[in-house]
């Protein structure tokens, strides 16, 4: 085990990530969105997600309301930019899973791509 308790470096992170179960997976996605957005904020959790998932604005709101998202919740900032409220940021975990033939990757990516997010939580 890495001094992060995570992992040494990212690609370990995948590694134990990949022998995880998709329960595990979802609740840790799910937790890091939460947490990234006390501290950083639910801008920078849905661009990150929207990379890590290969996913475009459209596909955001797609994702967002297969997972249980309230369509009325979902707004746009004065940028234009998809905005949706941090408690509701779980319904992107499971909306991934039902848009999407690899949504454990994508979750996988989500989390690998912020692994020194973690690391700092």
């Amino acid at each position: 085990m890495g001094a992060t308790g995570l992992a040494a470096d990212p690609k370990e992170y995948r590694t134990r990530l990949a022998e995880q179960d998709d329960s595990q997976i979802d609740s840790w996605a799910a937790e890091a969105m939460r947490d990234i957005a006390i501290r950083i904020g639910v801008i920078r959790v849905l661009a990150d997600f929207r990379t890590a998932a290969r996913i475009d604005g459209r596909a955001l709101e797609r994702v967002y309301a297969a997972g249980g998202g309230p369509p009325a919740t979902l707004g746009h900032d004065a940028q234009g930019r998809v905005m949706v409220p941090a408690v509701a940021l779980h319904c992107l975990v499971a909306g991934i899973r039902r848009e999407t033939s690899d949504g454990r990757e994508r979750l996988i990516d989500y989390l690998v791509e912020n692994f020194e997010e973690l690391v700092y939580v």
